[in-house]
């Protein structure tokens, strides 16, 4: 059996890595990639949030990669949020990282200041004679 392109078929995730999840459709038996794009309208910082392995999921099959793989998507069968939810900022690193960093700013920035003139002059002196 072959499945087409807008298709919506059940599946189980096989296998989660950095950049999408592998699923293994039922009808067929075939497997075929979610990629971190398709998985939620929101940002997806990890796979691992949102899919586990064994899991049972409905996907729609986006179509065939030109080496025959399936492309599936989770995200188009949910409705479009309204307002996309902005990614968490990072929070601020340890006092000791800060303070190595302004030090490296520091003194990367003396250095290249320090060093204007001689480095990269073009103005020539002139020989007494």
């Amino acid at each position: 059996m072959i499945i087409d392109s807008g298709a919506v078929v059940e599946g189980k995730v096989t296998r989660v890595t950095d950049f999408g999840a592998f699923v293994e459709l039922k009808e067929t038996g075939e497997t075929g990639l979610v990629h971190i794009s398709q998985i939620a309208h929101e940002f997806v910082r990890s796979v691992a949030d949102f899919l586990k392995e064994g899991q049972e999921i409905t996907v729609k099959v986006l179509g065939r990669d030109e080496k025959g793989r399936l492309d599936l998507s989770i995200k188009e069968m949910q409705e479009e949020p309204e307002e996309i939810p902005k990614p968490k900022r990072i929070g601020k690193q340890s006092p000791a990282f800060e303070a190595k960093l302004r030090s490296f700013m520091r003194d990367a920035k003396e250095r290249t200041t320090a060093g204007e003139g001689a480095v990269g002059s073009t103005s020539k002196k002139k020989k007494k004679k």
